[in-house]
C-alpha cells in the first residue's frame, strides 16, 4: 500500500522535530520524511540523537499517530578524501542505530560526491557499501538512492545502472519528481524513466520544478555563466513542468507501492496550504493511499 509522507523541512526553522508530526497531523498526514535538520542529522555532520530525543519522537508517535516512515540523510560517503569517508560511515553507523531505535526500516539518500571526480567517487562509494553492509542487514534497513544534481552520478540510468551494481535485496532506487529534467538531461522522459527502474523503485519524491534545458538553457539565469553550479527547485506541483499525469500513470501502470514524500522547499510563508494541497491531489490520483 502507497504511504504518504510529510517532508516537514520548512517547520525545521519554527518547531522542534517532534514538533513536527504535530503539525503533519494537522495537516493530515499519516508518515513523516525526517530530512536534515540540526536537532537530529544534518549534512554531512554527525548525528546529534541521544536517549532524550528518541523518547521525545516515540512520544510524538504515540501522541499523533504519525509515523516516521523514512529518514533522508545526506552523508558525504564517496568522498575522496578517505579521512572523511570514513568519518561519514562513521555517521552513517549513528544513522541506521537511530533508525533502529525508533522502528524505521527504510531511508533514503543520495550518493554525495563530485561530478568532477566520477571515478573516483563510484569507487569510494561501492567501498562505503561493502563497510555499511552488515549493518543494513543486521538492522532490516531498506535503502533507496537518487541520483541529485551536482553528485557524481546525476543522470537516472547511471545512478540505477550503480545500484544494480552492488546486487542487494535492501538497495533500491528513488525517483525525484523534481530532479526529472536533471536526471534525464533535459528530455523529461518520465515513463521510460520509471518503467526502466519499476523492479527496485521504492520512494516517490513529490515536489515540481522547471525544465533547466528548455529552450536555450536559461531557464534559469545564474552568473557567471558557465559557472560550476546546478539549479533546481522543489516546488509545489503546478509550479513547474513535470508532467505529473504521465509520472502518476506510469507509476500506477508498475503497481507502485512504496512511499511518496512531499518534499516542496523555500515557501515557508505558505507551507500548510501548498503541502494539504499536494496531499489532497495525491489521494484524488491513489485513492487506496494512507
Amino acid at each position: 500500500m502507497v504511504h504518504i509522507a510529510l517532508d516537514p523541512n520548512m517547520y525545521y526553522r519554527s518547531m522542534s522535530t517532534a514538533q513536527t508530526l504535530h503539525k503533519a497531523r494537522e495537516l493530515g498526514f499519516n508518515y513523516v520524511e525526517l530530512s536534515p535538520n540540526t536537532e537530529f542529522h544534518f549534512w554531512q555532520r554527525h548525528p546529534k540523537w541521544d536517549d532524550d530525543l528518541i523518547d521525545e519522537l516515540k512520544k510524538a508517535e504515540k501522541d499523533t499517530g504519525v509515523k516516521i516512515e523514512t529518514l533522508n540523510p545526506v552523508f558525504n560517503w564517496s568522498s575522496v578524501d578517505e579521512q572523511e569517508r570514513q568519518a561519514q560511515v562513521r555517521n552513517w553507523r549513528s544513522l541506521l542505530e537511530a533508525a533502529d531505535r525508533l522502528d524505521v526500516r527504510k531511508i533514503v539518500s543520495e550518493f554525495s560526491g563530485n561530478p568532477n571526480t566520477l571515478v573516483q567517487c563510484e569507487h569510494q562509494w561501492y567501498k562505503s557499501i561493502d563497510e555499511l553492509s552488515g549493518d543494513f542487514e543486521k538492522y532490516g534497513i531498506q535503502l533507496a538512492m537518487e541520483p541529485h544534481p551536482y553528485d557524481f552520478v546525476e543522470t537516472h540510468d547511471e545512478a540505477y545502472s550503480i545500484i544494480r551494481g552492488v546486487n542487494k535485496d535492501w538497495i533500491g532506487y528513488e525517483y525525484c519528481g523534481p530532479h526529472t529534467f536533471h536526471i534525464s538531461e533535459g528530455k523529461g522522459d518520465i515513463e521510460r524513466m520509471i518503467k526502466h527502474c519499476a523492479p527496485k523503485l521504492r520512494e516517490v519524491h513529490v515536489a515540481d520544478a522547471y525544465n533547466h534545458a528548455a529552450n536555450d538553457g536559461n531557464r534559469y539565469i545564474v552568473n557567471p555563466p558557465g559557472v560550476d553550479a546546478r539549479v533546481h527547485q522543489h516546488n509545489e506541483i503546478g509550479q513547474g513542468e513535470v508532467n505529473w499525469s504521465e509520472l502518476f500513470d506510469a507509476l500506477r501502470e508498475v503497481n507502485f507501492d512504496g512511499v511518496f514524500s512531499v518534499c516542496i522547499f523555500g515557501w515557508h510563508e505558505w507551507a500548510d496550504e501548498m503541502n494539504t494541497r499536494v496531499l489532497e491531489r495525491l489521494r484524488s490520483e491513489f485513492p487506496d493511499a494512507r
